[in-house]
């Protein structure tokens, strides 16, 4: 009976502790919520905001922009606090730091570095020279025949490329002609675009003209995914597509076919879009026009 009893308590002890394990390796940083579309006939996994680490290495088919899409940051801010120039260029191996200052602090601590960089030059830039009186006496001296003035055109005012794409008005248009089936949400359920219904290979086209800073599968959740930069103030995604047509660095225009409708990363046939501002998704229903 009492080996009896000790074998009891061994078996116990062993589904506990297999019980414990389990659920520690059912853990991850990527957290897919099952969500269910408009109508609730089929299910579509989303992938929620990643933890974000201290720390980032940056791996094979990484771009700037990707980074911070993924972990929801503004890529100039990023690339600001990790000295990275606005060529946004990076490399495989490279640590990057994610815990970045708030725009409003970085400027701040940008400005107040520069003014103390400045005063410090002006003060060194400063020598005394004391005075010296003359003793030679002053020759005449005959005055010199006035120079003749050279015609001189004025310069050609050049307006910064980067300046006059960041100012640049936006007038979007929709990515697909699709019925909406999942609205943006940002919060309970969290959708961070719009979810539009369509057939496999569907044309997908730019909603606004831009540079293409992202063209690939490796964000989880997204499947194949074309990122484009409007006016370095704001992005557009798009997300699920079967094929892409496009690649990095490549310019488009409005309504350029970019990719072709997929559920690649998805549960159903879908184009999943997001319009982020400063880094931050924002509700693509108040910028698209009305549909007529």
């Amino acid at each position: 009976m009492v080996g009896a009893g000790a074998d009891c308590v061994k078996v116990a002890v062993v589904v506990a502790v297999t019980l414990m394990l389990s659920a520690c390796s059912s853990s991850s940083i990527y957290t897919p919520v099952d969500e269910r579309s408009i109508g609730g006939r089929q299910p579509v996994k989303v992938v929620t905001s990643q933890p974000r680490p201290d720390l980032y290495r940056v791996r094979k088919g990484d771009t700037l922009y990707s980074i911070a899409f993924r972990y929801g940051l503004d890529f100039r801010q990023l690339a600001r606090s990790n000295g990275i120039s606005d060529r946004y260029a990076i490399y495989p191996g490279q640590t990057l730091k994610l815990k970045v200052l708030p725009p409003s602090r970085a400027v701040t601590s940008q400005s107040s570095t520069k003014k103390a960089v400045s005063a410090q030059q002006a003060v060194s830039s400063k020598k005394i020279v004391a005075p010296q009186k003359s003793t030679k006496p002053k020759a005449s001296v005959k005055p010199a025949a006035p120079a003749r003035k050279k015609s001189v055109s004025p310069p050609v005012a050049r307006k910064s490329v980067t300046s006059s794409v960041a100012n640049r008005t936006l007038s979007w248009r929709w990515p697909v002609s699709g019925k909406i089936i999942q609205g943006y949400s940002s919060r309970g359920k969290v959708n961070k675009g719009i979810n539009f219904s369509g057939n496999k290979g569907d044309p997908v086209r730019a909603a606004e003209a831009g540079k293409i800073v992202y063209a690939g599968s490796g964000l989880l959740g997204y499947g194949n995914l074309v990122i484009i930069n409007h006016n370095q103030k704001y992005l557009s995604a798009y997300a699920h597509n079967s094929r892409i047509h496009v690649k990095e660095n490549d310019m488009v225009k409005v309504g350029d076919k970019i990719a072709e409708i997929g559920s690649s990363g998805a549960t159903r046939t879908m184009l999943h879009f997001e319009i982020r501002k400063d880094g931050r998704p924002v509700d693509p229903m108040k910028y698209l026009p009305r549909k007529r």
